[in-house]
Formats: structure tokens, C-alpha cells, sequence
């Protein structure tokens, strides 16, 4: 599923239009983005939690020549799933 397919779902769902189905969905994706920036989480209760992650510095290998680079360190957005969704996609 990509966004207009979720758009166009969410529209339905909530008998909005797609536009107001789109703003709500940007609006949603900003508000976890800059939870995530500020270093927070966002839990949605039975949904799952989104959080932010650090990965450390590391070796890696270049594929196509064999090199080792030197992979540097991030952060990295993480969702664990929760209870609910997990129970309801096995």
C-alpha cells in the first residue's frame, strides 16, 4: 500500500475527503517526526511505539571492490509493533 492508497482508505473510512484524508496524514507523520527529532516516543496504545535508536560506528565492505569503509554512526527510527497488531497480522 502506498500513501494515496492509504489516503483513499482513510477518506472512506472516515467519510472525509482525500485532501482532508491527506492533510490529517501529513499532519500525523510531522507530529511523530518531531517527536522523534526531540528525542521522544510516540506510543499508540495496542498500534505500537515508535522510537528512535542509535547505531554505532562500524566496518563495512564497498560490494564492488572488496574495500573495507568505515560506516559512521546515526540514529535511526525504530516501530515495535504492539500487542494488538501482532496478534491480528499472525
Amino acid at each position: 500500500m502506498n500513501k494515496a492508497h492509504l489516503v483513499a482508505q482513510i477518506a472512506e473510512d472516515a467519510g472525509i475527503t482525500k485532501t482532508q484524508a491527506n492533510a490529517a496524514l501529513d499532519s500525523f507523520t510531522g507530529a511523530v517526526t518531531k517527536a522523534l527529532k526531540n528525542g521522544g516516543k510516540v506510543t499508540l496504545v495496542d498500534f505500537g511505539t515508535f522510537s528512535v535508536s542509535s547505531r554505532s560506528a562500524r566496518a563495512g565492505r564497498n560490494p564492488q571492490t572488496g574495500e573495507t569503509i568505515s560506516i559512521k554512526a546515526k540514529k535511526v527510527a525504530k516501530f515495535k509493533a504492539g500487542k494488538e497488531l501482532s496478534s491480528n497480522i499472525s
